[in-house]
């Protein structure tokens, strides 16, 4: 029999059968390394070892590929390059945390528990709180099946294949716990955090420096980017670790658990890691102790906190405390203060943002803050500088605070740096306002402009899909020979095509083509996003929809005068006066002009109280629209849409259900007897309050990525 080089049989000369034996045998050798090296850190043989099992698999599954499974080890490694990212929904919100960095507020959080609950004292499971990205793991029958990221908490992207390449993740769920069976439910969705050790993010850095390439800022960064990458190969090179520590949502027949402590146990079991030192306290003075013993050794962990987490830990209890819209009433947060550290600035260097607005950025001395490697620093602006009088060579204190640029509190030696006279980006004077220095040269300065088309191509405004800061440097640099640049104002954009885009350093022909049709598309937009887009002065998304409601019409909105934008709800005479008088500028004037010859398709909504006292949720995939569109389109006419199923929930909206299983909606809808209705129903119920049925146009269909397609016509 001929045989392998290290004296296994070939692969090749193996039955079928052999075959499958011998790859069950070899994943769950895998999946057993894997927990005891990246969950337990109790390695019990060397890399060397490890990696002439993993080889094995991979011969073997390549001599044999329809015994490879999805849930296979040495599907970690990353697959090909997808198009764009799919929106899913969460089988349940993901909720963000309420939070303070005070007890006090502790005190008060625990009294109103005790009250609502009326009870002499409350069981509280304690956790760190880690600084990373959430994620959603939902698994059926066992398997991993996706991965979203939080996203607005309702709906986020798809990452599965991203989140298949940490190792921490299991892609099948364990069934036996010490001999004893475990098998999983049905449908199991579970909350995670996904984090990167400090000692691997210095390393990434380290290798970046090496290459000559910009350096992260924190580790949240990296993975955040490195789970949203449209190539997995990519996020496998990050070294991810996922942290299981809530339970979403699971099918109805599963044994239920009584506390947070027993379902944080089934999580390990199942083979998830989960937060360290996890407790359970009963009083307000054991939760002080527990974030001060964690504050005290931040310093000494590989992966970041930013405080603890205090959760009612009876299940029961957490159901009659209920949620808000935005965070749950039985969970709080007690933050830790920003830490920082004594540093030296090496020099004094300036940015400029979209707005003209110059900041003071200082270069330092590497130092660590948080087990992070400090390089540079906020100055904020131009007076708080000389205040403090900072220049090269001085000493400063460092803080990091959240996931912007760590900021310099103050100096220890004292001596001066002012601020530059001219903008170094564009050269042009800079002129005085208040505390800032501010660049005038609106249009013609590169970092302006710069920071002009990334907002207009931003989520809160017309949402370009792959239109970030890299691309737009390189659309607005000058081509071969000193040619110009291929964008000069958000206008140019649209006259982009693929052939334009192929020379950009990165563009292979999918990428452009990609680009180029997400350019397309938008030609098609809300016009709350467009007024948000043109970067007007007080003008977010939540003023845009205020203006767009009451205007109705672009042209009525730019005629407006100050005491006609002060009629718009929210809007005072200092933001009338600001958004008058920066539409009234002739070079604003010019390139609205450019905007509008580019044809938009402007959608505004319909409002009435034609549904209005109605209460709906929506679960399933809809034929004839999107379930954002429906939302949409329910709201405008006065229905409230809910985002879980309560006792004032009076429909339950339902389509296509994922492989004909009961999403926990539309469980939780039939023991409350809510009222179900199908794409049928809703129509004859929107007839009879004369709003009209569901639009059955091509526009309306939502495309393979769950978003309502739109035609893009190739260059």
């Amino acid at each position: 029999m001929i045989s392998s080089d290290d004296g296994r049989t070939d692969p090749a000369r193996l039955g079928p059968d052999e075959a499958a034996q011998e790859i069950k045998r070899l994943v769950a050798e895998i999946d057993r390394h894997d927990d005891l090296y990246y969950n337990q850190a109790k390695p019990e043989i060397s890399d060397f070892e490890y990696d002439q099992i993993f080889r094995r698999l991979l011969d073997l599954e390549k001599a044999y590929p329809k015994l490879r499974t999805p849930d296979s080890p040495t599907q970690r490694v990353g697959v090909e390059p997808v198009g764009e990212l799919e929106k899913q929904e969460h089988e349940a919100p993901m909720l963000s945390l309420d939070s303070s960095y005070e007890m006090g507020d502790v005190r008060r959080f625990d009294e109103r528990v005790r009250r609502e609950l009326d009870k002499d004292a409350v069981r509280y499971l304690l956790e760190p709180k880690l600084d990373g990205a959430s994620l959603e793991l939902v698994y059926e029958d066992g398997v991993l099946t996706r991965a979203v990221t939080r996203g607005n908490g309702l709906v986020g992207e798809g990452v599965v294949e991203n989140v298949r390449t940490a190792r921490s993740v299991p892609l099948r769920l364990a069934r036996k716990h010490k001999d004893k069976e475990l098998p999983p439910p049905a449908l199991l969705s579970v909350r995670c955090e996904a984090v990167m050790h400090l000692s691997d993010f210095e390393a990434l850095n380290a290798r970046r420096r090496r290459a000559k390439r910009k350096e992260y800022i924190n580790p949240r960064n990296v993975v955040s980017g490195a789970l949203r990458q449209l190539d997995s190969r990519v996020t496998a090179q990050r070294a991810l670790t996922v942290v299981a520590f809530d339970i979403l949502a699971m099918t109805s027949d599963d044994p239920p658990f009584k506390t947070d402590r027993e379902a944080m146990t089934a999580l390990k079991k199942w083979g998830f890691l989960v937060p360290e030192r996890v407790e359970v306290v009963e009083s307000v003075e054991e939760v002080a102790a527990y974030h001060k013993g964690f504050e005290e050794r931040r310093d000494e962990l590989d992966y970041e906190i930013d405080g603890v987490v205090v959760k009612v830990d009876d299940l029961q209890d957490r159901e009659r405390l209920d949620d808000t819209a935005h965070h749950p009433r039985w969970a709080i947060a007690l933050k830790f203060e920003p830490p920082r550290a004594a540093a030296v600035v090496r020099e004094i260097e300036v940015q400029v943002g979209r707005t003209g607005v110059v900041t003071p950025v200082a270069r330092l001395w590497p130092v660590k803050i948080g087990g992070v490697t400090i390089r540079n620093a906020s100055l904020h602006n131009r007076e708080e500088l000389e205040r403090q009088a900072i220049q090269a060579g001085d000493s400063v204190w460092v803080q990091r605070a959240g996931d912007v640029i760590p900021q310099v509190l103050g100096k220890i030696e004292r001596s001066a740096f002012y601020m530059p006279n001219a903008c170094t980006s564009c050269e042009e004077p800079l002129v005085e306002q208040g505390p800032r220095s501010v660049c005038r040269n609106h249009f013609r300065c590169p970092a302006q402009l710069k920071g002009q088309i990334v907002h207009f191509a931003s989520r809160k405004a017309l949402e370009i899909e792959g239109l970030g800061d890299s691309v737009a440097e390189l659309l607005l640099e000058s081509g071969p020979g000193s040619k110009p640049p291929l964008v000069k104002e958000p206008a140019d954009l649209f006259d982009l095509t693929v052939e334009k885009l192929l020379p950009l350093e990165g563009f292979a022909k999918s990428k452009a083509r990609n680009l180029f049709k997400a350019i397309q598309r938008v030609r098609k937009t809300d016009l709350s996003r467009f007024l948000v887009g043109l970067g007007i002065p007080e003008v977010g998304p939540t003023v845009a929809e205020a203006l767009v409601k009451h205007f109705r019409d672009f042209d009525k909105f730019r005629a407006a005068d100050e005491e006609a934008l002060q009629e718009v709800p929210g809007v005072g005479p200092e933001m009338a006066s600001a958004i008058r008088g920066y539409l009234d500028k002739e070079e604003i004037k010019s390139r609205i002009d450019n905007l509008l010859e580019k044809k938009f398709k402007f959608v505004v909504p319909t409002v009435d109280e034609a549904l209005a006292g109605l209460t709906f949720v929506l679960t399933g995939k809809l034929e004839a629209i999107s379930r954002g569109d429906l939302t949409k389109k329910l709201k405008q006419h006065g229905a409230t849409v809910g985002t879980a199923v309560t006792a004032n929930t009076q429909y339950l909206v339902v389509g296509d259900i994922k492989n004909g299983k009961p999403s926990s909606k539309l469980t939780k809808a039939r023991e409350l007897n809510v009222k179900q209705l199908n794409q049928a129903d809703l129509d004859k119920l929107l007839k009879e309050r004369g709003v009209g049925p569901l639009p059955a146009d091509p526009e309306s269909q939502p495309d393979a990525r769950g978003s309502a397609a739109r035609p893009a016509t190739d260059p």
